[in-house]
């Protein structure tokens, strides 16, 4: 037996929970019928790309390159900004079934490079634009093209010409059932210096909306500090991080804003305060229900 035989029989038998963890998170949770509460079962108009960044899901949750508890409680995911994007980018983007020449379809550069059976280790790659995502390009030329045309894909748009992106490498490694390592690594493939933020998100998925008799868990911390999540059935956990960062808390419910509402510390706190300075969507406290460490 190697390692891996022995963690997968440790796991059949019950002795160690090695699939504890793993890669349960979607990297796109909205537009699926998972969320759909429509009327007319329409599933990708109601819940769009366009709300997910500020609009809690009910039934899963979604993250670039993330993972999870077996049950999606507690999810760690990466967040990215090349300074250029109108919003973070948090998870993959695609074409809706009636918005694609050829029907629904991601449009994204990613990668899956290695992974073990018990999820003891696993690695990804996700390719970065440097310039401006081309959100409404890709909607709206692959909108105009007809059955009969080839699809146009993120590459054909040139935001990756001369090189000009990142590559993003995510790894995670196991030394227990719930000890985990997280590794990211990137490589800017232009010939000139171009800025990124990364902003690893530790949160927990919104059942306390749906359930009202559902405990409401918190994830605290500070500067220098490892992040604490506590959650009444899963427990507590900590994630420690590497120095330079600067936590951010806010809470992973719906922006009321969407609504027409007056807003306040929400989902898109992230995004209000990366991308528009605005620190609103934060709790003024070092606790929250979502914490991101952003790195510059």
């Amino acid at each position: 037996m190697n390692v891996e035989q022995e963690r997968l029989e440790q796991a059949r038998t019950g002795q160690a929970g090695w699939r504890h963890w793993g890669p349960y998170l979607s990297e796109r949770q909205w537009g699926t019928v998972r969320e759909d509460y429509s009327a007319d079962g329409k599933a990708w108009g109601a819940f769009t790309h366009e709300q997910a960044r500020s609009r809690a899901y009910r039934w899963g949750e979604d993250g670039l390159g993330g993972l999870s508890d077996d049950k999606q409680i507690l999810c760690l995911s990466l967040a990215l900004w090349n300074g250029q994007d109108p919003i973070l980018k948090e998870r993959l983007f695609g074409l809706t079934g009636d918005e694609g020449n050829h029907g629904e379809d991601v449009k994204e550069l990613y990668y899956y490079l290695d992974g073990t059976p018990t999820h003891s280790y696993m690695k990804m790659l996700y390719k970065y634009p440097q310039a401006a995502f081309p959100y409404g390009r890709l909607v709206e030329e692959n909108r105009r093209r007809g059955k009969d045309n080839p699809e146009f894909e993120l590459l054909d748009t040139g935001v990756f010409d001369q090189g000009r992106y990142f590559d993003v490498f995510i790894e995670q490694a196991k030394a227990g059932p719930d000890d985990l390592l997280v590794r990211y690594t990137v490589h800017n493939r232009g010939p000139e210096m171009a800025r990124l933020d990364l902003i690893p998100q530790l949160l927990f998925r919104n059942t306390w909306t749906w359930d009202p008799g559902s405990p409401k868990p918190s994830v605290t911390g500070g500067p220098g500090q490892a992040l604490r999540a506590d959650h009444v059935v899963l427990g507590a956990y900590s994630l420690a991080f590497e120095a330079g960062a600067e936590p951010l808390f806010c809470e992973n419910e719906t922006d009321p804003a969407l609504w027409g509402r007056p807003g306040g510390p929400s989902k898109d706190g992230f995004h209000r305060y990366v991308v528009h300075g605005d620190t609103q969507g934060l709790c003024a406290e070092a606790q929250g229900t979502k914490a991101g460490l952003r790195y510059r």
